[in-house]
């Protein structure tokens, strides 16, 4: 188990930073920044966990008080800069947002461990407790961040659980990315929708995209089939896997904003 642990933290620490670095030499984060326009109140928090403390970003409306809140659970190629425009389009339709860094990313200190990435989201969430003591709290997670959402969804009293751009499991996300089955025996057998979602209480949202290149829709609908009829599955078309935070869209937005306020058309 313990060599296991090392060979999470080793990959994903090496795959996160060249994909942080590819966005930032391709340019992606300015075009990031400029696309979060006005109609939100952005704030920077520190989020104490056992490690240190981790960085964040709460995005909210800046005109009316918010309806709703979401804690969202990044992928592995990400930081809080990421979310910025995704968020401002939340904000700007009634929903406030927490985006977090676990430790070993970005301005949060530690190395990556699965364990306390897990840690890490609760702690988000009871932050955003604190930020949003009156609003439903639902819990998004994108990608890698999809497993660690479902994962703490039975330790954190949310009102909703969405799962975007989602894998079945570690191990199945490996195999469909190009690591042969053989050696995915070497990685932890962690976020395994086949465990966590037939437990899970909460009602349940799974957004996949159609183009998406690194998980396959049969990913999303064999996830949704998890949920003992609990999940809807949605299927964006002519979407690709990252769209939802680097060109932030209604037509992708809509349908879960329609989830968390329901007066919202889809």
């Amino acid at each position: 188990m313990a060599s296991q642990d090392v060979v999470f933290t080793v990959s994903v620490t090496a795959i996160s930073r060249a994909l942080i670095l590819r966005d930032r030499l391709l340019g992606r984060m300015s075009r990031i920044r400029a696309a979060a326009s006005s109609g939100a109140q952005i704030g920077r928090h520190s989020i104490p966990s056992d490690n240190g403390s981790l960085d964040a970003f709460f995005v909210q409306p800046s005109g009316a008080p918010a309806q709703a809140a979401l804690l969202i659970c990044h992928g592995i190629g990400e930081t809080v800069d990421h979310w910025i425009a995704a968020q401002t389009l939340l904000a700007r339709h009634g929903v406030a947002s927490l985006v977090f860094d676990y430790a070993g990313y970005g301005r949060s200190p530690g190395p990556v461990e699965w364990r306390r990435c897990e840690e890490n989201a609760v702690d988000a969430f009871r932050c955003l407790q604190s930020l949003a003591p009156t609003l439903p709290i639902s819990i998004l997670g994108f990608s890698m961040g999809s497993g660690i959402a479902a994962a703490v969804a039975g330790r954190i009293p949310a009102a909703r659980l969405i799962l975007c751009s989602a894998f079945t499991s570690y191990r199945e996300a490996a195999c469909v990315l190009g690591v042969p089955r053989p050696l995915t025996a070497a990685l932890p057998h962690i976020w395994d929708g086949a465990a966590s979602l037939p437990v899970c209480s909460l009602p349940v949202l799974v957004v996949h995209c159609e183009r998406d290149r690194a998980f396959p829709v049969w990913m999303a609908t064999r996830l949704a089939d998890h949920c003992n009829g609990r999940a809807e599955l949605v299927v964006i078309p002519n979407h690709a896997h990252n769209q939802a935070f680097y060109r932030p869209s209604p037509e992708y937005w809509n349908h879960i904003l329609a989830r968390l306020i329901p007066r919202q058309a889809s």
